[in-house]
């Protein structure tokens, strides 16, 4: 949850996503309103893209989108260089952790990046990379090393600024069937976690397009902790992951948080409470960024209801 950080601030999300110092102040901004037990990044799925060489579509207050594809084809994958950290907006996302690393000691503070599958999707069009991996998988595979490298050394940069984790998202991952999820994403994830996860910095694993079909691919990540968008069945999940796995989840950001009343807030965040009540391991939040313009009032009722459910232990 930062973009209501930005609105704090009477910035806008233009300025957050490409000045690490506004970004920054969003995020502490947000802290000091709300009693979360963590800060996060902005979720911008475009900054690791953009670094690659993809145009980016900026906007004031919208999120940042990909136009068109990068690469087409073997050769072109081929050609593909792995970026330094000195391109696009990265070092302004670094310049944000280390930033809110230094100003908020009392709680964890996560960095967010893209997925490798999902990077690999923005990269070659994720219609056609889902193809690809039926007609020319050695095409798919040579570009996720090359997503994989970038993504792991990003991580290993977030890591230095101070910050305890990163919170890496693949979505993209969520459509393809759990056989394919591993394959494709969660073997390389699992690269990632092996380079940078330790006692002091964890990967949380978010895959907001998993509707319960490819959390055992998930699992096999390796990933410290997994959080799981308003698709999933939180309960369905809690049962098959491990016991001492944290599970997150998973509050839908956009039809409840966004756009419904106060008081449905309320319902949904206690009704899911309720449920899940018998697993020692979930941790409550939203299935996924919570959105510009979501209205403080229902960001109020999510931690009142929050509150009083835990008031009754």
């Amino acid at each position: 949850m930062t973009h209501p950080g930005i609105e704090l601030c009477g910035s806008t999300v233009l300025k957050a996503v490409t000045d690490g110092q506004v970004h920054a102040d969003a995020i502490c901004a947000l802290e000091a309103e709300f009693p979360a037990d963590a800060v996060t990044a902005i979720m911008d799925l475009t900054v690791e893209a953009e670094a690659f060489g993809a145009e980016v579509r900026f906007s004031e207050n919208a999120i940042p989108n990909i136009v068109g594809r990068l690469v087409t084809d073997a050769d072109s994958v081929a050609a593909l260089a792995v970026p330094s950290l000195d391109a696009g907006r990265v070092k302004e996302y670094l310049k944000a952790n280390r930033i809110v690393a230094s100003r908020i000691k009392d709680k964890k503070v996560f960095g967010g990046c893209i997925g490798p599958f999902s990077l690999a999707g923005r990269l070659f069009d994720l219609s056609e990379l889902m193809m690809a991996m039926y007609i020319e998988p050695e095409t798919v595979t040579m570009l996720l090393e090359k997503c994989t490298a970038f993504i792991t050394s990003y991580i290993q940069a977030m890591k230095e600024t101070g910050i305890d984790g990163v919170v890496l998202a693949e979505p993209a991952a969520g459509l393809v069937s759990n056989d394919d999820c591993y394959s494709y994403s969660s073997v390389y994830v699992r690269r990632i976690v092996d380079a940078v996860q330790d006692e002091s910095f964890s990967v949380i694993l978010h895959n907001c397009g998993n509707t319960g079909h490819c959390t055992d691919a998930m699992i096999r990540s390796g990933a410290a902790a997994l959080h799981f968008g308003n698709r999933a069945d939180m309960v369905e999940a809690l049962r098959v992951c491990p016991p001492d796995l944290p599970v997150l989840g998973n509050i839908d950001p956009v039809g409840i948080l966004q756009q419904s009343s106060p008081e449905t807030v309320y319902s949904a965040v206690s009704e899911l409470l309720d449920k899940t009540s018998g697993y020692a391991n979930f941790i409550l939040s939203s299935g996924c960024d919570v959105p510009p313009r979501t209205p403080f009032e229902n960001i109020k009722a999510f931690y009142k209801a929050l509150a009083e459910y835990n008031e009754k232990d």
